[in-house]
């Protein structure tokens, strides 16, 4: 869950549907949207790569879901095997 502060700054970077329009620069706001991005995805649950990148294409609309899925792998919150066959959420949030 974001606070309110996290929400503020999130805002900034959705369109009227929801989507993220633009990539901020700053590294702090990325880790927000990684977070907000989290969200749309279930724990306990085991995706394909395929079933990332259409979650992923669907929450953005700027048309780099690689540039999402890596960062949420390097922010933590999603795992992936090695062959990239199966990712899972790393942890809930709270």
């Amino acid at each position: 869950m974001l606070s309110k502060e996290e929400q503020i700054i999130l805002n900034r970077f959705l369109d009227a549907e929801g989507r993220i329009k633009t990539w901020p620069t700053k590294k702090l706001k990325q880790e927000i949207i990684y977070k907000f991005l989290a969200t749309h995805l279930e724990p306990n649950r085991i995706y394909t790569e395929h079933e990332i990148n259409l979650i992923l294409a669907s929450a953005h609309t700027f048309n780099d879901y690689f540039l999402l899925r890596r960062g949420l792998i390097t922010s933590g919150y999603l795992i992936r095997k090695p062959n990239g066959s199966a990712y899972w959420v790393k942890h809930t949030l709270e």
